[in-house]
């Protein structure tokens, strides 16, 4: 991908996670690029090329990120997989997910697009659901659930979480959902007699 083309995909990337898929144009692109808006369609025919293009190069920055957490123990993924996310809201370099707010807009998106969506679900959800398996074999987490239940009820968290964060303007509410979530997954303690 070309610098101009690199500029583009992160212009659009934080256009749609402060306004939506439905929110930006090519106008808006292009006036904080700094090129004419004809430029953009070089590269990216449609809009919703120039948006699969984000979708991907997010998908897979999050990849890397699950990829270099390796074989930490289970609760250390958990953890650092949300610290990524309390990180990204407090700085605002990154205050939603966008396959989240796209999936919120999943029924008036291009069905390429909704498809690329439900992929980057149906990945970080076996990620989760592998880690959580091995919490729980390792005797590091206890399930109400099946692993693959609780991945996507964890999932849900963690969005829920970072539109609480938005809506109350106070990336703390984010820590304190997420800090429950991650407490409700560990084995009882066990009383002293």
């Amino acid at each position: 991908m070309s610098e101009t083309a690199e500029n583009l995909v992160r212009s659009a990337r934080a256009l749609l996670v402060r306004r939506g898929y439905h929110g930006f144009s090519y106008a808006d692109v292009a006036a904080e690029v700094g090129i004419r808006k004809a430029s953009i369609h070089h590269h990216f025919p449609a809009k919703v090329d120039l948006v699969r293009a984000v979708l991907a190069a997010h998908r897979q920055e999050i990849g890397h990120a699950l990829e270099a957490l390796g074989q930490a123990p289970p609760a250390k993924q958990l953890q650092m997989y949300t610290d990524y996310w309390a990180a990204c809201i407090r700085d605002d370099s990154a205050p939603f997910c966008a396959a989240a707010l796209l999936a919120a807009e999943l029924p008036g998106l291009p069905a390429e697009l909704a498809d690329d969506v439900r992929g980057h679900f149906r990945e970080l959800s076996a990620w989760l659901a592998s880690v959580l398996a091995r919490g729980v074999k390792e005797g590091t987490f206890t399930l109400a659930a099946g692993a693959s239940a609780e991945a996507e009820s964890f999932l849900a968290t963690i969005h829920g979480a970072m539109l609480a964060a938005r809506a109350y303007a106070d990336p703390s509410a984010f820590e304190a959902i997420v800090r429950a979530a991650l407490g409700h997954l560990k084995p009882p303690t066990k009383k002293r007699r």
